[in-house]
Order: C-alpha cells, then sequence, then structure tokens
C-alpha cells in the first residue's frame, strides 16, 4: 500500500490515507487518483517504513519520517518532521528528529528516567515493580 499525507496552507500534516500499489504506482498517478476521488488539497506520498533518515526494511528511506498528523512538511529537506516534544528540543538536520539538549542517562530495570521541561534536563524515577 502507497501513503499519502494531506497538507494545509502551512505545511501541517491533516490527514494520512492509503492507497493501492496499483492505484498509485508512482507519486504523481497517486495524486491524480486521490483527486479522481474528490480528495482535494496537496497531498505529498510518505513512506510507513520510514523512520528517521532509514527505512527499517533496508530499502531506499523516503522523506526522513512517516507522516503523521500535525507533522510538518519542510519543503528544502523534503523531510516530513514531527511536532516538538519540548520548547528546549533540537533538531537533528540528518534524521529530522527532536532530540534532547543533552543524552538521557542509562536507566536500570527499577530506574528510568522522564524528560523534565522545567529543569531542561532528565529526572528519575522509580519504575512500577510488576508482580
Amino acid at each position: 500500500m502507497a501513503h499519502f499525507a494531506k497538507l494545509n496552507s502551512d505545511n501541517i500534516v491533516e490527514q494520512v490515507i492509503r492507497v493501492n500499489d496499483n492505484d498509485a504506482p508512482d507519486e504523481q498517478t497517486g495524486i491524480e487518483f486521490i483527486h479522481s476521488l474528490g480528495l482535494e488539497g496537496v497531498w505529498k506520498q510518505t513512506s510507513y517504513n520510514t523512520f528517521a533518515g532509514e527505512h527499517n526494511l533496508g530499502g531506499t528511506p523516503f522523506r526522513k519520517n512517516y507522516a503523521g498528523i500535525d507533522y510538518f512538511y519542510d519543503e528544502q529537506r523534503d523531510a516530513f518532521i514531527p511536532p516538538s516534544p519540548y520548547p528546549s528540543w533540537v533538531l537533528n538536520e540528518e534524521t529530522c528528529q527532536w532530540e534532547p539538549p543533552t543524552l538521557k542517562p542509562k536507566g536500570t530495570d527499577l530506574i528510568g528516567w522522564r524528560w523534565n521541561e522545567e529543569i531542561v534536563g532528565w529526572e528519575q524515577f522509580n519504575k512500577p515493580v510488576l508482580s
């Protein structure tokens, strides 16, 4: 199946749909098929198997990330970029993923780490014990 993302006027993804490969052997044909269904607007193809610039099945990565609702399509990078999870995080130009300003410490079976934007750092928490 091919996947397509509908962009609003600010290049924000509003919708993602699947299209049969027979109806979308390439991006332009897929867009024409979508329009023939009465679904107007700007559509860009996205790859379900692409994350952080890598194709998880060993294929060619496509537009850095699989598009999701509220992702931004960056025309210059030809990439889908997820919303920033926190104001302090920075965009990795290679992967088009957001990264914390400091590396996450290693956890253990009982201790984990979560981001705290108020302190702009990681805070420790105790993981629940499952019996």
